[in-house]
């Protein structure tokens, strides 16, 4: 949840800025988006985990720094759309500032598609944090973590498979779980898909 908080509190922030404002502030914030997109993920998280203890914490707060760019060019390109809107104008020849209409009336209608971008990026985490700990460069022992459980399972394979099995499953179902709890999410909160029904 961490990370998810993390990645959700510098995308939102940068992509209301770049949306709202865009101009200068749109595309310096889209080529930093653009650049931080060229590094893979996975790599940039090994290279700085190489400089600092491998504990939850800091695991948990690289992988939040590094997963903020998908949710900053959803919310452009919400607040693109919504900045046109009839009800922003109306703010506005009311003298609403700037952070007003950012904060109070903007931001509350591009929610939906927050929240589904950070359930999603709970499920990715797990993947993250998994694959990490696998390879032994993740949250040490005695700390429990799944891919720790299948690392040490890996050795048992041939007579103790499920070891390896039960974990494997756990990070199945959990995923999946976050992943159809998105489209939940998605299906209850749009009302262009509530519309079609």
């Amino acid at each position: 949840m961490w990370r998810t908080g993390i990645a959700v509190i510098i995308g939102a922030l940068l992509g209301a800025l770049a949306g709202y404002y865009g101009g200068w502030w749109d595309a310096v914030i889209m080529r930093f988006v653009d650049m931080m997109l060229c590094f893979p993920t996975f790599f940039l998280i090994l290279a700085v985990i190489a400089f600092l203890d491998p504990s939850i914490w800091n695991i948990m707060i690289i992988i939040g720094m590094t997963g903020w760019m998908g949710i900053t060019r959803l919310v452009r390109a919400d607040f693109m759309s919504l900045k046109e809107r009839d009800f922003v104008t109306a703010a506005r020849v009311l003298g609403a500032g700037d952070a007003r209409i950012i904060f109070r009336h903007i931001l509350p209608n591009a929610m939906t598609s927050i929240l589904v971008a950070a359930t999603l990026g709970v499920a990715g985490a797990i993947l993250t944090e998994s694959a990490l700990s696998f390879l032994g460069i993740g949250v040490q022992p005695p700390t429990p973590s799944w891919g720790n459980i299948l690392t040490a399972g890996k050795d048992n394979i041939d007579i103790a498979w499920w070891l390896s099995l039960y974990p494997g499953l756990a990070i199945l179902i959990t995923v999946l779980g976050y992943n159809l709890l998105g489209e939940g999410i998605r299906d209850a909160l749009d009302p262009r898909l509530r519309r079609g029904r």
